[in-house]
């Protein structure tokens, strides 16, 4: 009955088979400066290349992340156009990259994990590829779901995360809903369903971590298990809180187990082919 007990323990399949990472403030911590540069320089991209008034384009700046997830989208939203790559490059190519730092713990940790690991961000290919540079983590993940993933559309047409514009009741005083946007991006429910369906994700069985409580409360509502990076509060949709991407092991030991099954049926298998060697 034992032995029947502990196949059946090991031949359980695992929880987690695929780990869902951000990059930005998650992989490395805020206090390197990046997110609060980056601010600065889309709010400079805003006044110098396209002529918005110096005074307001704070409050601007910070109306469209929070409703749009990105600045960039926002912007879009209501009209502005401009090419996605010098946006890029003016935003993320003065950033303080040297900031960042060989991170060996990190990078250990990751190759440990017998499961999938995938980096789903808002930022551009250069962007992504320059941090975990930096970092030392190129080769610990097995996919990039990127700001160019998601929308390489050559044909200009718009997600499906649009906003109605359909008529407004004027005896009605709810607002009428903000314009659309053409970028895909978190948090839009529409921007996880097309990085999970493009990199073949179950959410049901994968890990998300990001250090946005807006992202990780999308994720929860269409079926991922949720990770909380930098912040140790647990609130609404956060399976998980962890100060630092650091802590993973000691929050999630489970992550490990597959792994530790598979050293001990080959243990076990070894003991049995020498036991049955010497007992002949």
């Amino acid at each position: 009955m034992e032995c029947k007990n502990q196949q059946s323990r090991q031949s359980r399949p695992q929880k987690y088979e695929c780990l869902l990472f951000d990059v930005d403030d998650t992989l490395y911590p805020l206090t390197s400066g990046l997110s609060k540069q980056c601010t600065k320089n889309i709010e400079e991209y805003m006044v110098q290349q396209l002529g918005i008034e110096k005074d307001g384009v704070a409050e601007m700046n910070q109306f469209l992340y929070r409703n749009y997830g990105t600045s960039m989208a926002g912007l879009k939203a209501i009209g502005y156009e401009f090419d996605n790559d010098h946006y890029h490059s003016f935003v993320h190519g003065r950033l303080p990259y040297h900031n960042l730092k060989r991170d060996p713990v990190l990078r250990s940790l990751l190759l440990s994990l017998p499961i999938r690991k995938v980096i789903f961000s808002n930022a551009d290919d250069v962007h992504v590829a320059k941090v975990l540079n930096r970092l030392g983590l190129e080769g610990c993940f097995d996919r990039v779901i990127c700001f160019e993933t998601l929308n390489s559309s050559d044909d200009g047409s718009e997600s499906d995360s649009k906003s109605s514009t359909g008529d407004v009741d004027v005896d009605n005083d709810t607002p009428p809903p903000l314009p659309a946007t053409p970028i895909l991006c978190k948090p839009s429910p529409n921007a996880f369903e097309s990085a999970l369906k493009i990199a073949n994700i179950d959410p049901k069985r994968t890990l998300f971590f990001d250090d946005s409580i807006r992202n990780i409360k999308t994720g929860k509502s269409i079926g991922l298990h949720t990770v909380l990076v930098g912040s140790s509060n647990r609130g609404n949709g956060v399976d998980y809180a962890l100060e630092s991407i650091h802590n993973i092991r000691e929050a999630l030991p489970e992550l490990w187990e597959v792994d530790e099954k598979m050293k001990n049926r080959r243990l076990s298998g070894k003991i049995a082919l020498e036991t049955s060697i010497v007992m002949a």
